[in-house]
């Protein structure tokens, strides 16, 4: 083996696509996280999404967060949002353009919160793979009831 072949390491698939979603969170209009999800299926990316308002509608960048005005702490009343989520987005990125999302599996940059997870056991995610957490106890115990397997990885 050569000493240059020694030196570089290729990453995992896991490592690759994780990394990807890192990139999709650079396109994110939130003010408080920006969040990057890649869906994968047979080592192809499917979709893609990231946190930000609807298609057309002024971006929390531009305007402000109706959270922080509300003064609402992290992981509550999503529903008091002018954005989706990067699991939204990727799920309806995947519909948009006729997509199956069935037994993929989704690499993002964060937890998904409880709303999310529901989404993803109903679009049949079978795995989901992250690189940090969200203080949402409950969208881990879904997922773990719907047997949908987690991974977290740091690099």
């Amino acid at each position: 083996m050569s000493k240059k072949s020694q030196e570089y390491k290729r990453p995992s698939w896991d490592e690759y696509f994780l990394e990807v979603a890192r990139l999709v969170a650079k396109r994110a209009t939130c003010l408080r996280r920006r969040v990057g999800a890649v869906l994968v299926k047979d080592k192809k990316i499917v979709a893609t999404g990231y946190n930000g308002a609807p298609s057309g509608l002024k971006h929390c960048i531009d305007i402000g967060c109706i959270r922080e005005k509300l003064k609402i702490p992290s992981g509550e009343r999503h529903e008091l949002c002018r954005g989706l989520h990067a699991e939204q987005n990727v799920i309806l990125q995947a519909a948009l353009y006729g997509a199956s999302t069935k037994g993929s599996t989704l690499y993002v940059t964060n937890q998904p919160c409880v709303i999310c997870a529901k989404m993803l056991i109903n679009a049949g995610i079978k795995e989901i793979v992250i690189s940090d957490g969200y203080p949402d106890k409950l969208s881990k115990k879904f997922l773990k009831d719907a047997k949908i397997k987690i991974t977290t990885l740091k690099f």
